[in-house]
This record gives C-alpha cells, sequence and structure tokens, in this order.
C-alpha cells in the first residue's frame, strides 16, 4: 500500500518517519526547501527512542506523479485550502484520504472538493516540533494516531489502511467510533489551548498560580457543548482530561502556545471558533474570552506583519 503523507513537519515527518522505519512505502509530499533539508536526512529526537533515515522518499508538487493508495494530511487548518490543491494530483478513485487536523470543519472541506467517500475520520495525540536544524523534537511518550469511518463501525478498507499503520513503533488502533473521539480530543485540545494561551504558561504553572479553577472551567465549557452536541466525553476521556488538567507538576502547554511564542499564526478559527459555533445560544464566557484574546493576537500580527 502506497502513502503519501504531506509535508514532513513535526506530525507527518514523526509518523511517516516510524513508518519509513518498519518498512512501509511512505513518500513525503514537501515544499522545495524542506525537500533539500531532508536531502541530508530525516532526524527525530524522541523518548520513544531516537531515529535517523539517511534519505527518505520524497517528491515537490513541481515532481509528484501518479496516485496514492493513502494521503495524509497533517497540516494546520489556515494552510488546508493550499494543501487541497497540493495533494490533488495524488488522489485517484480509489485513493482514501486520512486527515488529522483538529476540530471538524476540516472534514466538510474535504469532502466537499474529493467526496465523501474518499475521506477518513483521524486524529493525532501527539506534542512535536522542528528543532532549529531541521530535525523532529519529541516531547513525550504519547504518539497516538486514531483513523475510522465516519459513519462509524468497520471497513475492509481501514482493515487495510489499518494493517499498514500498525506495528510500526507508534500507538495507533482502528476505532469503530472514530467521531465520538475526535470530539474527546477536540473538547481536550480546545481546553489546553485556551488556558495555556490565555496566561502563557503550562498546565502546572497555571495551578500554581491559583488558576486551576479557569482551565476546569474551560473544560466544562467545552464538554457541555461535546452533550449539546450528541457527542458527551466518555468517562474515561473525562477522567484523563481531570487528571492531566489538575496535575501540578505538568509541563502540557498546547502547540497553539508555541505558535505564539515564535510569532506564528495560530488555529483560533477552526478550534475555539469552530467550537463556539457549535455551542449555539449556551453561555461559554470563557471560551469566548480565549477565543477573542486569539483574535486579537491575530489582529495585532497582521498589522505587524
Amino acid at each position: 500500500m502506497r502513502c503519501l503523507i504531506l509535508g514532513a513537519g513535526g506530525i507527518g515527518g514523526y509518523f511517516g518517519g516510524r513508518l519509513l522505519a518498519a518498512g512501509r512505502d511512505v513518500t513525503f509530499l514537501v515544499r522545495p526547501a524542506r525537500a533539500a533539508r531532508l536531502a541530508q536526512g530525516l532526524r527525530i529526537i524522541s523518548p520513544r527512542g531516537d531515529l535517523a533515515l539517511p534519505a527518505p522518499p520524497l517528491v515537490t508538487s513541481q515532481t509528484l506523479t501518479g496516485t496514492y493508495d493513502v494521503v495524509m494530511v497533517s497540516c494546520k487548518a489556515y494552510d488546508l485550502e493550499n494543501a487541497i490543491d497540493t495533494i490533488a494530483p495524488a488522489v485517484g478513485r480509489e485513493t482514501v484520504i486520512v486527515p488529522l487536523l483538529n476540530g471538524f470543519g476540516h472534514l466538510d472541506t474535504l469532502r466537499a472538493r474529493f467526496g465523501a467517500e474518499r475521506v477518513l475520520g483521524g486524529y493525532c495525540l501527539i506534542s512535536v516540533t522542528l528543532d532549529g536544524e531541521g530535525g523532529i523534537a519529541h516531547f513525550n511518550q504519547a504518539d497516538v494516531l486514531r483513523l475510522g469511518e465516519i459513519a462509524g463501525g468497520p471497513s475492509e478498507r481501514v482493515r487495510a489502511i489499518g494493517a499498514m499503520l500498525g506495528g510500526a513503533g507508534f500507538d495507533f488502533a482502528v476505532s469503530d467510533d472514530i467521531v465520538q473521539e475526535m470530539w474527546e480530543k477536540w473538547v481536550f485540545i480546545a481546553t489546553t489551548a485556551s488556558a495555556t494561551c490565555l496566561m502563557r504558561a503550562a498546565i502546572g504553572d497555571i495551578i500554581g498560580a491559583g488558576a486551576g479553577d479557569v482551565t476546569l472551567g474551560l473544560l466544562a465549557e467545552c464538554e457541555a457543548i461535546a452533550s449539546d452536541n450528541g457527542h458527551p466525553p466518555g468517562e474515561a476521556a473525562r477522567k484523563r482530561a481531570r487528571d492531566q488538567l489538575t496535575d501540578a507538576t505538568s509541563p502540557i502547554m498546547a502547540s497553539m502556545l508555541r505558535d505564539i511564542e515564535r510569532g506564528g499564526p495560530v488555529e483560533a478559527d477552526a478550534i475555539q471558533g469552530e467550537m463556539l459555533r457549535r455551542a449555539g445560544d449556551r453561555p461559554a464566557p470563557l471560551l469566548r474570552l480565549a477565543h477573542a484574546h486569539l483574535r486579537a493576537y491575530e489582529a495585532r500580527r497582521a498589522r505587524q506583519s
């Protein structure tokens, strides 16, 4: 099974690198500048084990030919339209697209362009970034990847893709209810991103400053919105979120905060904005404050660029 991964940044590079090390047929679709860097090798530094691949297979939009069985998309939401144009030549009649973006808006966009039958649901839980030399720095033990049919239940194509992704050195499983799991992930990431960006601090530091109740208030708002939309987080997900968000030693901070600290764009619309659009008339004052905070950051950044 031939797999094309759009980009070789933190997420795509990490999972793609693990797959290549496990002998899977994976090619990265990258920009010319990233291709030049990868010509010197792909390097992953991780508590799960470091990895160095001397010459990972790659193409650019200018050298992309033929279609692939699977196309994995892990770009930021604000890059999705460009990503769609880039991957389009690789999408054939039998191609399956596996998106790993936050929120749900991207599913509608991909299904509108390529057809609902070509798009699976998926998500990942991993904290990674590119270091100053273009290597991939993985910050903790979590490297979760899940996928499944949006309609739920098993399918032959999901089993086939699962066979390709499984046993490759990261935490992979097929989900029979991927939409529910995506909601649970969204609740957690919306809470974490909102809290850590509002406070410009990791979860443990927020608790140490006496503002842990703000984080839990955000969590309650996001859980209520999920419930209103027919996807109340399960007990295991609720416990996991509370355990992580009440840990006074936790170094957890959202990648959105790292984006702000480097002066980059953020996914405020896809994460907080979309959650608020699904809130309807439900009050969510903390989430609205976090979203306004991020929009103000974006407005200032736009003026200064």
